[in-house]
């Protein structure tokens, strides 16, 4: 055989060199067509359990991983390592290969093919990798690689260069591989014209949509409440705009519109009921009429070793600080509990806006607690007004301080203080930001929300959040808060509780349904004067049951029901049973 057919046929146990820049997108592609990985469109504390170890991103709406999705992360990460590891430089000399050494068995047969016949090249990383083991797509490709060198060199030499006997040979062997050459062929043509599809599409290079659509079935029974409301069909849109700069920081700019309106509470002698109790989770951030407006605007950015967050707009404390109620809390989107009073305590509807917060972590040595966290924040109502007693420092905030501690694995506990001020003028306890005079409330009875009118007050809350884990199917988590206002006049002084416990349970029935049953007071106060007066003191008990039932990675039904016991603190009203059913669609 000729001494060209014998430098053609040694390549065999070298060519890995030059299989991987043609074999690399032939395997992802494989991979792309291949994968059968279940999407997890959840929030980001719906399937894990201990959330003080790591501060909140992306946790409105985490966008789901479609095979769109992932032919970009494809391309994207071997594109990036070409970009960092200068991988499009050609290899021009064995020296070149840091794991080749000229005592090495296959120096000489390797130096030929890279120096005289320059079918060779390397990972990007400069190495060669002689020793591992490679597969039949991966030898047909660099043998393909090689086979055209070869003709391309017989073509433009003397006729008398080679014999027939050796154009047989290298036939045979381009027949003996044509299967998986044609194969490898057909994957990278599919992946290269998937991925200038989608390059041609893609709206931005750094922007990513994320999106979640609620439609719901609701009525709420009860004598004169019920008499008073009909069955009604509401929905509640949100797009989430996911900008990310650097790979690590996330800008969110959330489009809502919604047309839900909250049912009116009768009491017995006929007068409306003034209570937030009951309020759904999808009934916040509604516009009433599908109007969109953008309801939240907000950055995360990790500096150093703290998660920072800054909130331009729609900002509430629960962006950006552990609740410790998974699988109920799901930052008032479609796939948690039902109710604002069930997804988390009340303490974090106390103001929201615009404003920073930052969480440092510490405890990593052997402390008894760790990993641990302390998280800061401050949040204005009314940041964007330049008038009198307004703005980001003179107008209605409320600032909050947080120590988040895990035991393990399994239980995490958070102690919590939010000081607020509340302007003269009026409006809400649990206003979630709607800032002065507002008459938003999202939470609890009208004796524990409304603030005085004639003055200023401040408010000093505390609270302990706690969640427990004694399995991966069953989850206990609770809080409690009490509420010490001071108002800034004669009788303006009030205290209000509230406290709840939930038990939920994950994978019931299937993997992605949840039975949550939760239970508790929502925020109430005793011994109101004024015009307060006589309007009632017993406690206001809420009772929840829902079932999230996982129709496929993109959308969950949920039927549950609400009962509330002495709505408005008043044990002569009737009792209310709201019966909700929720369909949700994530994308």
């Amino acid at each position: 055989m000729s001494h060209l057919l014998w430098k053609t046929l040694v390549l065999s146990p070298v060519v890995l060199g030059v299989t991987v820049l043609v074999s690399a997108k032939a395997m992802a592609a494989a991979e792309v067509g291949s994968s059968s990985e279940d999407t997890k469109p959840k929030a980001a504390n719906a399937s894990i359990f201990i959330q003080t170890e790591q501060p909140k991103v992306n946790q409105q709406l985490v966008a789901q991983k479609t095979d769109e999705n992932k032919v970009l992360e494809e391309v994207n990460r071997y594109s990036n390592e070409g970009k960092n590891q200068n991988s499009l430089s050609q290899v021009t000399s064995v020296s070149q290969f840091s794991d080749v050494q000229p005592t090495d068995w296959a120096f000489q047969a390797l130096q030929s093919l890279v120096e005289r016949y320059g079918c060779i090249a390397g990972y990007p990383n400069s190495t060669y990798r002689g020793n591992r083991a490679l597969t039949r797509y991966e030898f047909a490709a660099g043998l393909n690689a090689c086979l055209d060198r070869v003709n391309e060199l017989i073509a433009t030499a003397t006729a008398d260069l080679v014999t027939k006997q050796d154009l047989a040979t290298l036939q045979r062997l381009q027949e003996e591989f044509s299967a998986e050459l044609a194969t490898l062929r057909g994957r990278v043509d599919s992946l290269e014209a998937r991925t200038a599809e989608l390059e041609a599409n893609q709206f931005s290079t750094t922007t990513k949509l994320v999106g979640e659509a609620i439609f719901v079935v609701s009525d709420i029974f009860g004598n004169n409440t019920g008499d008073a409301n009909n069955t009604v069909f509401q929905d509640r849109v949100r797009l989430d705009l996911q900008s990310s700069f650097t790979g690590k920081d996330v800008l969110h700019t959330r489009l809502a519109a919604g047309n839900a309106l909250a049912f009116n509470q009768v009491g017995n002698g006929g007068g409306a009921i003034n209570t937030a109790e009951g309020t759904q989770t999808f009934q916040l951030g509604s516009t009433s009429n599908n109007s969109v407006i953008i309801d939240w605007l907000a950055y995360y950015v990790p500096i150093g070793p703290a998660q920072v967050y800054f909130a331009g707009t729609g900002g509430i404390h629960s962006d950006y600080v552990a609740t410790n109620n998974p699988y109920f809390e799901d930052f008032d989107g479609g796939n948690g509990a039902l109710s604002t009073f069930a997804s988390e305590s009340p303490i974090y509807r106390i103001g929201g806006g615009a404003g920073a917060a930052l969480t440092l972590p510490f405890g990593k040595g052997g402390n008894f607690f760790k990993p641990s966290s302390l998280t800061i924040g401050y949040l204005a109502s009314n940041a964007n007004n330049p008038g009198t007693n307004q703005g980001l420092l003179e107008g209605n905030y409320a600032a909050l301080g947080q120590l988040n501690f895990s035991v393990g694995d399994r239980l995490s506990i958070a102690a919590t203080y939010v000081h607020g001020y509340h302007g003269a003028g009026g409006g809400n306890l649990f206003d979630l930001g709607g800032g002065l005079g507002s008459a938003n409330r999202v939470v609890g009875t009208n004796q524990a929300n409304t603030l005085t009118t004639l003055n200023g007050s401040s408010s000093n809350s505390y609270g302990i959040e706690a969640a427990f884990r004694p399995s991966d199917k069953l989850s206990v988590s609770g809080f409690v808060s009490y509420h010490d206002i001071t108002g800034f006049g004669a009788g303006d002084d009030y205290e209000a509780w509230s406290y709840g416990l939930g038990v939920a349970l994950p994978d019931f029935g299937k993997k992605g349904n949840v039975l949550g049953i939760f239970a508790g007071a929502e925020p109430y106060a005793f011994n109101r004067g004024g015009a307060f007066a006589g309007t009632g003191n017993d406690i206001p008990y809420h009772f929840e049951g829902f079932y999230k039932y996982r129709v496929s990675d993109n959308i969950s039904i949920t039927p549950g029901v609400i009962w509330l016991t002495s709505p408005g603190q008043n044990s002569n009203n009737d009792d209310a049973i709201i019966g909700t059913l929720r369909t949700t669609f994530t994308f």
